[in-house]
């Protein structure tokens, strides 16, 4: 039976294939023959080679040249050529042996040699050692640790704040926690290095807009708007973070906080604000540029800073809603990864904050003395002051470039080492040349704190104990003294290219206060230069 079954099918098949067309045979045909040509055939091929010879071989490894790791810099590189501080960086700082007036730091408050500071930071060296050895995760969180973050909570009004070991990653890895890809930041074209870094990180899709200029921000956020109304889905899952500095550390101006606040709620967006020049400087109690403009700290989303400028610590902060900071300390990278804090910087740090609270006048003291030192750093030829009369951070650059970058660096550098002998420590704003986005034009930098003085007690610092020549000729350089009415026009018309400074150094003991005498000399020229001496009472 099984075998008239087996039958009766193979002569359905043989009918089946009788009927069937030709065209389909042969396709059949084809796929068969295919098949075994594959099963059968090599699956690659040996490429016939030549073995080279022992001495060709030798050859080839002489004429190889290695490409270099790194590329050649010149042995009068800056960063090849630091200056060595010896002593605390305080309003009179040791620079290659040699003492001089610090205007190269951001110790903005003076608080870096302060004696309770330094009790302070002693105290927690005998408790707790030089340093954790570990991230806060992994056995790194310390008592003084909590006890910092809630102190800055308290003293910005925020409901919770975090701190990072190192000032530069604190706003490099906020950014990266909340952006993502496919997110939009809006960012200012002077914004720092650190700002940069960060959105690097982030992924981001990144839309610049000029330095403090919100008509040029509106219109970025009015194109975005056009962009999400063609594709409402996309837009609901798309972020949009406005970042920006209070006081923008590559020019010195302050951020326009009121009218970012206006845009941030008329297109839904939210605002970053790293504070690290101006936390501890700006408003009545040195809350920053919230305070300063008087606007509400809960309409920033999340605010960042570092205590290396007005604390005199180390590390940064950030602070604000407690979901915000609370997702830090699972996608921040500089806190999850990073040893924390060492104890004695954060004690350190606490000491800082109470006296700040205990003595707010020293921020009027402070923005009294950068407004003098701005005005009078004003009219000086061939250079410009950039950055707000209140800012402790300010800008000296050419106001007519030479037409060569690395020329207007050699003479900027020719006018910070003049400064250095006359016992003044001006330094020049370094810049990775390849690495920055918007690079800024070569510049230097200066820096004043509230330790500048002349003679006053503790309790009545004053503007700065001595004060600088500036510009004057080539050929009163060597003996500083004041130009003599019968000098040649053409002496007087010399291109006054460079800052000569002069430290006075006064006598403790002596009674006579120092003057400064602003003298003003008409010549043929335009402008009329600003000199300014010393006089000693009779």
């Amino acid at each position: 039976m099984a075998n008239a079954a087996e039958q009766w099918v193979l002569v359905e098949m043989v009918q089946a294939l009788y009927e069937a067309p030709a065209y389909h045979l042969i396709l059949e045909g084809i796929l068969i023959l295919w098949i075994i040509r594959l099963l059968f055939s090599k699956t690659y091929k040996l490429q016939e080679r030549s073995d080279l010879t022992l001495k060709e071989k030798e050859e080839l490894i002489e004429e190889w040249q290695p490409e270099p790791l790194v590329p050649p810099v010149s042995k009068d590189h800056p960063a090849l050529n630091y200056n060595i501080v010896s002593g605390p960086p305080s309003h009179n700082i040791v620079v290659n042996g040699k003492e001089c007036i610090n205007f190269a730091s951001f110790n903005f408050l003076g608080l870096l040699d302060n004696p309770r500071v330094k009790a302070a930071a002693l105290a927690s060296l005998k408790k707790y050692g030089v340093g954790t050895c570990g991230p806060r995760g992994f056995y790194g969180t310390f008592d003084v640790h909590l006890d910092l973050e809630d102190r800055l909570a308290k003293f910005m009004k925020t409901e919770e704040a975090i701190i990072y070991s190192y000032g530069f990653a604190t706003i490099a890895s906020a950014i990266p926690a909340y952006s993502k890809r496919g997110d939009i930041v809006f960012v200012d074209r002077a914004a720092c290095f650190a700002i940069q870094k960060g959105l690097q990180a982030s992924r981001s899709d990144i839309k610049i807009f000029k330095h403090n200029d919100m008509a040029d921000l509106e219109r970025l956020l009015k194109e975005q708007e056009i962009e999400d109304q063609k594709n409402p889905r996309k837009a609901r899952v798309t972020r949009r973070f406005i970042v920006v500095e209070g006081i923008y550390m590559n020019t010195g101006t302050i951020c326009p906080l009121p009218e970012l606040v206006k845009l941030k709620y008329k297109y839904k967006a939210r605002i970053f604000l790293e504070e690290s020049l101006s936390f501890g400087v700006l408003g009545e109690h040195g809350r920053g540029v919230t305070e300063h403009y008087g606007i509400n700290i809960d309409d920033i989303d999340l605010i960042s800073a570092n205590m290396e400028n007005a604390l005199a610590s180390v590390g940064g902060f950030c602070c604000g809603r407690s979901f915000v900071i609370d997702h830090q300390r699972l996608s921040g990278q500089g806190y999850c990864f990073s040893a924390s804090l060492p104890p004695l910087l954060a004690a350190a740090a606490i000491e800082a904050l109470n006296i700040m609270e205990e003595n707010p006048g020293i921020f009027a003291v402070l923005k009294e003395k950068c407004q003098k030192i701005h005005k009078a750093l004003q009219g000086i030829s061939g250079l410009r002051v950039m950055g707000e009369s209140f800012s402790p951070a300010f800008h000296l650059h050419l106001e007519e470039s030479t037409g060569s970058r690395e020329k207007d660096v050699k003479l900027l550098q020719e006018i910070v080492n003049q400064c250095m002998n006359r016992s003044i420590a001006l330094t020049q704003a370094r810049y990775l040349d390849k690495e920055e986005k918007c690079l800024p034009p070569p510049r230097g930098r200066a820096g004043e704190s509230c330790s500048h003085h002349q003679g006053g007690g503790p309790g009545c610092p004053a503007l700065g104990r001595a004060q600088p020549w500036w510009l004057l000729p080539h050929d009163m350089q060597k003996n500083r003294d004041l130009p003599q009415a019968e000098e040649s026009p053409k002496e007087n018309s010399r291109v006054f290219d460079r800052i000569i400074t002069r430290q006075v150094h006064m006598d403790q003991t002596c009674a006579q206060e120092k003057q400064l005498i602003i003298f003003k000399k008409k010549t043929r020229l335009k402008t009329q230069e600003l000199i300014f001496f010393f006089k000693e009472d009779s």
